[in-house]
């Protein structure tokens, strides 16, 4: 007598209500994952600037490129320990940035 068994990782039955009086309404979005980036005072602003300008990760790669022109030219000889302990940080995130930028491009 052979004895047969069955290995099944998804469920035998799917149910998932919806909600026909509210789920279709105008400017409903439907995903499978939501990310909450907070409140703002503009959300038509903030959509425009990342259609326009580009992602969050765009714009901060930006700014940090800035940055590091302008520390370039930071006389670092007036700054106290604290203060140049912050721009180390700042120097290394850009430096780690740049190096996955570079592993990824490869």
């Amino acid at each position: 007598m052979t004895k047969t068994t069955s290995l099944s990782l998804a469920p035998q039955y799917l149910f998932q209500p919806i909600d026909l009086l509210n789920g279709f309404q105008a400017g409903s979005q439907y995903n499978l994952f939501s990310i909450n980036m907070g409140e703002t005072s503009n959300p038509q602003v903030e959509r425009e600037a990342l259609r326009v300008v580009g992602s969050y990760g765009r714009q901060i790669g930006h700014i940090q490129e800035a940055l590091e022109v302008l520390l370039k030219h930071v006389p670092m000889g007036k700054l106290n320990g604290e203060e140049k302990e912050v721009l180390k940080v700042l120097k290394r995130d850009i430096a780690s940035v740049r190096r996955i930028k570079q592993k990824l491009e490869e």
